[in-house]
């Protein structure tokens, strides 16, 4: 990684004497050299044509386990026709499925997990708190791939204007994107629909509307309009409903902070997952958001829009097992929340660490970062997260009551 970020020796520190004063022109000069940084990163961790791509592929029995039939069963679907071959090396042995051929699959065996669109509602769930530094961003984009590496159709909406969200699929807010690309022009009631902001990602099923500075301006003009049109609360709800038909889980990423764009999430959400870092500070700010959290719905109430959640789970996250107060605080979490937390509690994990530097997510890595004890360990933690998120969607989909009963679910 050391290769991977290497500039002009030049140090801020030859450039600007700390003995005088700092203003706009060496903030600026700064500035210039973190996205130096940012582009060198680009560069190592992407693509050589700098677009970032879903390099990790799955062995025959992964993807048989994936779509829910035997290796045996692919073996003769490649056979007839139904599907087309595994792509092969030189010694004619299969190189791996990628995730669109795996959607394939599940296409042509009927295992797609798709909602029915006429007897099940889109799932809509921010990863919500008022609060900075709780893994917001991290959750999100781990949920939205493993989401999609289940085959469901997954739009991730980025309302934080630090677009952490956005940087994560390989756009960087600040030089590829304007306002334009952003839900700025829907929410200032420039167009109609959300569709021009949804974008392709470099997986498959995944569509990601991003986010940029951009989006502080609407939280401003946002403020200064609602006074004689409260209306336009809703407009985040209503542009999520002119693409729902088109996903089965819509994932938002909210701003940490409690205006305008954290009001319009809250009343497009249908649940919510609220996480919390177990450390006293931030334990003691998860009181104070359900605090800020009962203003924001009573004013929503208001204006005639008070909006009810399907689910509310809080999840510890980022537990440090080492230290004996995080371990406490989650033991005392559960039994004070009891059935409103998660039962996974996410741990805080090296390789979670190691992949984000990388601009990556657990899931997309082809093999450990850090030992394969600690990949396992930490895959495993979030797979059981994530399940205990997609059975609490499934669960409020009737078209999907039978399977879970057959599966014991419910």
């Amino acid at each position: 990684m050391k290769d991977a970020i290497n500039i002009d020796k030049t140090s801020i520190a030859d450039i600007i004497d700390y003995g005088d004063e700092v203003g706009l022109d060496e903030i600026e000069e700064i500035e210039q050299r973190s996205y130096q940084v940012i582009q060198r990163l680009r560069e190592t961790v992407f693509s050589p044509d700098k677009e970032k791509e879903l390099r990790r592929t799955f062995s025959i029995t992964e993807a048989a386990e994936m779509v829910g039939r035997t290796p045996t069963a692919i073996r003769d679907a490649e056979k007839d026709g139904r599907l087309p071959e595994s792509a092969k090396d030189a010694r004619g042995r299969r190189t791996g499925y990628t995730l669109e051929g795996i959607n394939k699959m599940r296409e042509v065996f009927g295992t797609l997990p798709y909602r029915d669109t006429n007897k099940d509602e889109v799932a809509i769930i921010p990863i919500q708190n008022f609060k900075g530094g709780v893994g917001k961003s991290t959750i999100t984009v781990h949920v939205a791939q493993y989401f999609a590496l289940r085959g469901y159709r997954v739009c991730v909406v980025d309302c934080d204007p630090q677009g952490s969200t956005t940087s994560y699929f390989g756009v960087n807010p600040d030089y590829d994107l304007t306002e334009e690309d952003t839900l700025y022009p829907y929410l200032s009631q420039e167009v109609d629909t959300l569709h021009y902001a949804v974008r392709d990602t470099y997986w498959d099923q995944l569509k990601l509307v991003p986010a940029n500075l951009s989006l502080y301006g609407i939280e401003y003009e946002l403020a200064a309009r609602l006074p004689n049109n409260p209306k336009l609360l809703e407009r985040l709800r209503t542009g999520i409903d002119t693409i729902k038909d088109d996903y089965d889980i819509v994932l938002i990423d909210p701003p940490p902070a409690l205006g305008m764009i954290s009001l319009s999430v809250l009343r497009a959400a249908n649940a919510l997952i609220v996480p919390v870092r177990p450390a006293t500070i931030d334990f003691g700010s998860t009181a104070h958001f359900f605090t800020m959290l009962i203003e924001a719905l009573r004013e929503l109430r208001e204006f005639g829009m008070e909006p009810r959640y399907k689910f509310l789970k809080i999840l510890a996250n980022n537990m440090n097992e080492g230290k004996s107060a995080h371990v406490e605080i989650a033991k005392m979490m559960q039994q004070v929340y009891g059935s409103q937390m998660l039962n996974t509690i996410m741990k805080d994990s090296a390789e979670i660490d190691n992949a984000g530097g990388r601009l990556m997510t657990v899931y997309e890595l082809e093999g450990p970062m850090t030992s394969r004890e600690t990949h396992n360990r930490c895959k495993a933690y979030l797979d059981a997260m994530c399940e205990e998120i997609e059975v609490m969607v499934r669960k409020t989909w009737p078209s999907h009551r039978e399977s879970l009963r057959k599966e014991g679910l419910i």
